[in-house]
């Protein structure tokens, strides 16, 4: 742990009030810098920020939902205002009537709470909603204006304060309430664990650091269409998705798909491709917007649109470019299998041959024995064998050999 040095200490001695021993203990225990450290959690949870997306951070009580934000508040240079959710009624966030000189011809309108008054002052702020689960049913209601409209009372927060609530799982909530589907589907929900290393280190007085992700302002109009590319493409082919309320009370509470939901899942996919951020991140944020069931669809046709086009493979195989991931390098060795067998020729079936070798001398040769055996099949009798095939032959062989082996042992 980093310790300062003494000329930067108090002056203190045996003689001096406890209390300002146990202060000078405390600044010294309170000492501690950062580091910069991949944490998907806390980029994730950074980017859906910048997006300007409520966030709901679900984890155990003691986990460090409020630490992160603390610290997430400091990184982005943000005044941080929290407020309890439970222990507020619902014109807290409605606002109170204030009655004027002539209800009649004014009205009576809505006076915001003080904090509301300060963040619009202040023009830019982290708006923290704690212990959102353990808030009733009649406070989460009075809730939807605020997380989805930015309005409280008469007042509307600026474009400047972002929204960021935390909650407990119902089973460890005191009296805790399930969210209720409207205010669910306004967030996006983030599972938020505990790392071991980070905790340790953390203790020992060197804490991760949040940074805000670096947009590329090349890549907006690219990112922009490939989101809206993704999403469409998905619930063109699965309409069902668009909008599917779960059955069970305890999912309702979750996140679930719905043109809302879908409409803050393309924003996200936009803002993840314009950060160059990982898969990884993508999806945490995919999945805490639309559910896992949707979203590890999306993710799967995401992957699909990554895959380079196998007629463009066919045309120059000795300069293809192939996925370096197995299963994305494996769909695109049968994609170029599929497109020789629904337009068979010999110039593309030689061609074919010759990008099987180059996935052979650049990836896990066993990606190849599908695609090889299905290609072998396709082959018309006026069509030489290439020379190239040779290569082939062994990883083919070995690989029958292991089938035939493994069979045996079942047996």
């Amino acid at each position: 742990m980093p310790v300062r040095p003494s000329s930067v200490l108090p002056r203190i001695s045996v003689d001096d009030p406890q209390l300002d021993v146990a202060e000078t203990l405390l600044t010294l225990l309170r000492d501690a810098s950062t580091e910069p450290r991949p944490d998907i959690q806390l980029e994730a949870l950074t980017l859906a920020v910048a997006a300007d997306l409520p966030v709901l951070l679900w984890g155990e009580p003691g986990i460090g939902k409020t630490a992160a934000l603390t610290q997430l508040a400091a990184a982005l240079d943000l005044p941080l205002t929290t407020v309890i959710a439970s222990v507020h009624e619902p014109s807290d966030f409605s606002g109170l009537p204030i009655v004027v000189d002539d209800p009649a011809e004014q009205g009576v309108p809505m006076a915001p709470p003080d904090w509301a008054v300060r963040l619009v002052r202040a023009g830019r702020g982290l708006l923290f909603l704690d212990e959102l689960s353990t808030a009733p049913p009649a406070v989460q209601a009075a809730l939807l204006r605020l997380v989805l409209e930015r309005r409280i009372g008469a007042l509307r927060l600026p474009p400047g304060v972002r929204i960021v609530a935390a909650a407990n799982p119902r089973s460890s909530a005191a009296d805790g309430w399930e969210l209720s589907p409207p205010l669910a589907n306004r967030f996006v929900h983030l599972q938020w664990t505990h790392d071991h290393e980070v905790v340790v280190r953390g203790l020992g007085g060197t804490w991760p650091r949040a940074t805000l992700p670096r947009l590329d302002p090349h890549r907006l109009p690219e990112a922009v269409d490939f989101a809206r590319r993704a999403v469409c493409g998905l619930l063109s082919a699965r309409p069902a998705l668009v909008h599917r309320l779960p059955s069970s009370e305890t999912r309702r509470g979750g996140p679930w798909p719905s043109p809302r939901s879908w409409e803050m899942t393309l924003r996200l996919i936009a803002f993840a491709t314009a950060a160059g951020s990982s898969r990884d991140v993508l999806s945490l944020l995919v999945r805490g917007t639309v559910g896992d069931g949707p979203g590890l669809e999306l993710l799967a046709s995401v992957d699909r649109m990554d895959l380079p086009d196998p007629e463009e493979l066919l045309a120059d195989p000795a300069a293809a470019v192939l996925p370096e991931r197995g299963d994305l390098r494996q769909a695109a060795l049968d994609g170029v299998v599929a497109a020789v067998r629904a337009r068979p020729d010999r110039s593309r079936w030689d061609a074919a041959w010759e990008l099987l070798v180059r996935a052979v001398r650049t990836g896990a040769p066993d990606l190849v024995v599908v695609p090889a055996t299905t290609l072998a099949s396709l082959r018309r009798e006026d069509w030489d064998v290439p020379a190239s095939i040779e290569e082939l032959a062994g990883v083919v062989s070995l690989s029958r050999r292991a089938d035939e082996a493994a069979a045996r042992v079942a047996r």
